[in-house]
């Protein structure tokens, strides 16, 4: 099989799925047409055992024409709660909803792969489980592993990708270790006591406490984590009180503790661990108190080394040459790590910047270089090719 002539006879209907997807997004867990698109789409390509799970993932089944190993094959289908301000023709027409992170892309390139490696099945050895995920933003792998996705048939390997606009059109990030960053979704509620702003010694400000609490957890950053350790501990929401001259008796904050490293609370590093310690005993020091909860968290997405080999050899078979690949770590989550921690897999960030394509991820006029579909495309075929090749000598590994 012609991986490239595959690719380019299929890129007009990849393009077009993924405009359709994109004019129709849906938050985490009401992705229902989108859903509906993709198991028409499975059925279609005669794939098996295409079944809802959670809620809204999908899930089908290819079995190749001789026995061997089960790669998973995954791609995200949530939108976000954003306003889209691109102005294209194919903009969203869900008001306050938009594709703003590339997984539209992701999932019209799984549709179409599923397609194209249906057609040659009997070439394969073994299977293809393709796991069409909601609510990644909230940890949605989590709920379909929990749900039996790495099970029926047991899954030995797995592959995914992220578009990623910072990094150019034609480049690729194919790296072994840690990529993509751990990440916590944290709340931290203050209590103090309730009072008048005229009389601030009969109450106990949780404000001030929530104020020192900002600042004081800097510190796990600065003077406390290696420098040479990527992390980044951000707050995004502050909430209390409701009139100028009232002190509240309760302050909220919310952010995110994010890390390229083992952030695990037994680990060697302890972040999650210090920033809780850090709260409590800030907030004691203001006679408040501080409980703090972490309510989404998934763990560092780090490559396996013999998948990193075969994700690498892919990417230079799809890019031409080595020049294309590059490290391209970045602070952003990515819950494909929770496949990761359970079986050897392989993540490749593809490059779908370019001039037009030049705004950030989560931002409203977020657009991303459409040529990059057929580069995602590409690679994760030939990641199947290679891995279910069994058998056969590598000249002849390439489906």
């Amino acid at each position: 099989m012609d991986f490239k002539e595959a690719v380019a006879r299929e890129n007009e209907a990849l393009v077009a799925l993924r405009r359709d997807l994109h004019a129709h997004p849906e938050p985490g867990y009401q992705e229902e047409r989108t859903a509906a698109v993709v198991e028409t789409a499975l059925r279609a390509s005669g794939l098996l055992a295409v079944n809802r799970v959670t809620k809204t993932g999908v899930t089908g089944l290819l079995e190749g024409g001789r026995p061997g190993p089960v790669l998973l094959l995954r791609a995200d289908m949530d939108a976000l709660p954003l306003t889209e301000e691109t102005y294209l023709p194919y903009a969203s027409v869900n008001q306050g909803l938009m594709h703003a992170c590339g997984h539209d892309g992701h999932t019209a390139i799984l549709v179409t792969a599923a397609r194209i490696l249906a057609a040659h099945r009997e070439e394969l050895a073994g299977a293809v489980k393709f796991v069409f995920e909601p609510n990644e933003e909230e940890v949605g792998a989590l709920a379909m592993i929990e749900a039996g996705v790495l099970e029926n048939p047991r899954v030995d390997a797995a592959a995914g990708l992220h578009l990623w606009a910072p990094l150019k059109l034609g480049l690729m990030a194919v790296e072994p270790g840690g990529g993509w960053a751990g990440m916590d979704h944290f709340r931290v509620v203050v209590r103090g006591r309730a009072g008048h702003t005229a009389a601030p010694h009969k109450a106990v400000d949780p404000v001030l406490a929530a104020a020192q609490i900002i600042v004081g957890a800097q510190v796990i950053q600065s003077r406390e984590l290696d420098p040479f350790l990527a992390s980044s501990l951000v707050f995004g929401r502050l909430s209390g009180g409701t009139a100028a001259n009232i002190i509240p008796a309760q302050v909220e904050l919310e952010g995110t503790l994010r890390y390229l490293f083992d952030g695990r609370d037994e680990g060697p590093h302890r972040p999650r661990a210090r920033f809780r310690e850090l709260c409590e005993n800030i907030a004691r020091s203001f006679r408040a108190e501080a409980r703090v909860d972490y309510y989404c968290s998934q763990p560092a997405l780090v490559n396996d080394p013999e998948m990193t080999r075969l994700g690498r050899a892919a990417a230079v078979e799809t890019l031409g040459s080595e020049r294309g690949l590059v490290a391209c770590p970045n602070l952003g989550g990515e819950d494909f790590s929770e496949f990761s921690v359970r079986v050897p897999s392989v993540f490749a960030t593809v490059g779908c910047g370019s001039e037009t394509a030049c705004w950030p991820h989560h931002h409203p006029k977020f657009q991303l270089d459409e040529a990059a579909l057929a580069i995602g495309l590409e690679w994760l075929l030939r990641v199947a090719g290679r891995f279910l090749a069994a058998g056969r000598p590598e000249s002849e590994a390439g489906l």
